[in-house]
């Protein structure tokens, strides 16, 4: 059962902006870091983004600068804010929960398609 909703994702020249969201349960929400990986046609699954209760974010390198982890703990949904997309941004887009015993939850992933 998926438990993590998405949505956000679409069509955008590059240069653009989309901004990804996630809805989680409160119970998964509150004790997990929640992250944000992509998955590329031929590629392997690669981590984007985290951000843990705190509200400590960190990001990979490919999207330092471009893009924005944030969390709202009254809605239990974390968005990611993508700016200045560019084509090698296009790809599959998965939230994740991790909680403070390693359980992991995936959302169904949300097409972020960027075109040149």
């Amino acid at each position: 059962q998926v438990r993590l909703v998405e949505s956000g994702g679409g069509l955008v020249q590059a240069g653009g902006s989309l901004r990804l969201s996630c809805a989680a349960p409160g119970n998964i929400f509150n004790k997990s870091r929640m992250r944000w990986f992509r998955q590329a046609p031929g590629q392997e699954r690669e981590w984007v983004a985290q951000i843990i209760t705190s509200g400590t974010a960190n990001y990979a390198d490919s999207v330092k600068g471009r893009f924005t982890i944030s969390r709202d703990n009254i809605k239990n949904t974390v968005y990611l804010q993508m700016n200045s997309l560019k084509p090698e941004d296009t790809a599959v887009y998965y939230c994740n929960a991790l909680d403070y015993y390693g359980n992991n939850d995936w959302g169904q992933g949300t097409q972020v398609t960027v075109s040149s």
